[in-house]
């Protein structure tokens, strides 16, 4: 106590001084106009900055919680749609969304985790996609969650065909730019031009025809080649990837039973 009173009598002076000036500050603030709307104002901005980051803070957890509604009402429309497609085409395909947790895409092998798993009716070899196209084929089913070998992945291979004609050919990835990939198996005779649409072609059960897998960049057609090195750019973009939806076939099962009992 002793040194807590020899502390304020040394700093008294300094101590009386600050007392003053928070004393003048408050009477020239509430009697002369200006002085007191320019502290008034700046106390508003700092409520209303305050306001803003809280409401920003706010808006970002809201967006995320809009972006999963977003992503199971683009399912559920999907899923109107194949059911139309279903009555003429004899197809039973359902969409389920997903969420991707967890994703590489500077390896050759790349790999994405999803949500979903065998408590959610994922199998293996069920195709994967997005709003924008192609994404991946499911490798790995647990309970709750599952492994995705995207487009990115160079043990995935992809059947294909151009939206202008038909023309089938095999997407799969060079290990290089994860925006790109090869088309191959598309003959000399094949006329391809830059901008022609890819397209899934429907041949495995996997995906159904006609869901988009990129736009091609460029083609290299060399003297006495006999086929195009085809170099498209991806519909999907990896970087930004986050919800996805399961490609769920009801024929898949039986489809792939006949195909394996032709082996």
């Amino acid at each position: 106590m002793q040194n807590l009173l020899k502390i304020l009598l040394r700093y008294s002076n300094f101590l009386v001084f600050i007392a003053l000036e928070v004393a003048a500050f408050i009477l020239i603030g509430l009697n002369n106009p200006y002085p007191r709307s320019s502290v008034l104002s700046t106390a508003n901005d700092a409520i209303a900055w305050q306001h803003k980051q809280m409401s920003e803070i706010s808006g970002y957890f809201s967006l995320r919680s809009q972006n999963e509604i977003l992503a199971e009402e683009n399912a559920a429309l999907r899923n109107q749609i194949s059911a139309m497609d279903s009555a003429q085409n004899h197809e039973s395909i359902h969409y389920l969304p997903a969420k991707a947790v967890q994703m590489t895409t500077d390896h050759l092998h790349n790999y994405i985790t999803i949500n979903r798993g065998s408590n959610d009716g994922i199998q293996r070899g069920q195709g994967v996609r997005n709003s924008d196209g192609v994404v991946g084929i499911v490798q790995t089913v647990g309970m709750n969650y599952s492994i995705v070998l995207p487009v990115i992945n160079t043990y995935t291979n992809l059947s294909c065909r151009f939206l202008k004609n038909d023309y089938i050919g095999t997407l799969q990835w060079d290990g290089k730019d994860i925006r790109y990939a090869l088309l191959t198996d598309v003959a000399s005779h094949m006329v391809v031009n830059t901008g022609d649409t890819i397209i899934t072609s429907g041949l495995s059960p996997v995906f159904p025809e006609g869901i988009p897998v990129g736009i091609v960049e460029n083609s290299v057609l060399k003297d006495g080649d006999s086929y195009h090195t085809i170099r498209v750019r991806l519909s999907t973009n990896f970087k930004r990837l986050k919800y996805v939806e399961i490609v769920q076939n009801g024929h898949q099962q039986e489809l792939e039973e006949l195909t394996n009992g032709m082996d």
